[in-house]
């Protein structure tokens, strides 16, 4: 059987139970994630954060917490629509690389921001780039505007990668 052909007679997540899984998903990302922010809930890790050496290419804080948001949408949106195919071998490798980039969202914050690790988390940074893109190849092949919607989430990673080097370079 061609990977990239379903099982035969399967089919897809319902639309309410693909979205429960996308909120699952993004949720428990998200969580992990407003855990570690550098906001003023988190006194600590803002004073870190903000004591920081960082390049002058570094976008205000605002810029971060109006692209996130956009991101996850297009990482869900791209999530469901992979997960309201059939199961196969194609559509189950693209579901594994959306969800280990979910999960890596929430893992990189913590490796950055509460374990202040800035070599392993631009050592994660990058992975996360090669995850993303395998996320987009993998997708491409079962649902092409699920693909679409993780290309700015890899553009996105790019420059989070040489900022969070840069950050390392400064700082470590």
């Amino acid at each position: 059987m061609n990977p990239a052909t379903p099982e035969p007679g399967r089919t897809g997540l319902s639309r309410p139970a693909a979205l429960v899984v996308v909120a699952a998903v993004l949720g428990a990302s998200a969580l992990i994630g407003r855990r570690n922010a550098p906001d003023p809930t988190h006194p600590g890790i803002r004073r870190w954060y903000h004591r920081l050496d960082k390049p002058a290419f570094t976008p205000p804080d605002a810029a971060f917490g109006a692209v996130w948001p956009v991101l996850e949408v297009g990482l869900g949106v791209g999530g469901y629509r992979l997960l309201r195919h059939p199961p196969g071998a194609a559509r189950n490798r693209a579901v594994g690389l959306w969800l280990a980039n979910t999960a890596m969202i929430g893992g990189w914050t913590e490796i950055f921001f509460r374990q202040k690790a800035l070599t392993a988390s631009t050592v994660a940074s990058a992975a996360m780039v090669v995850s993303g893109a395998g996320y987009v190849a993998a997708a491409a092949r079962v649902d092409r505007p699920a693909a679409a919607t993780g290309v700015p989430f890899v553009a996105w990673l790019c420059f989070a990668t040489l900022l969070a080097e840069r950050i390392r370079a400064r700082n470590d």
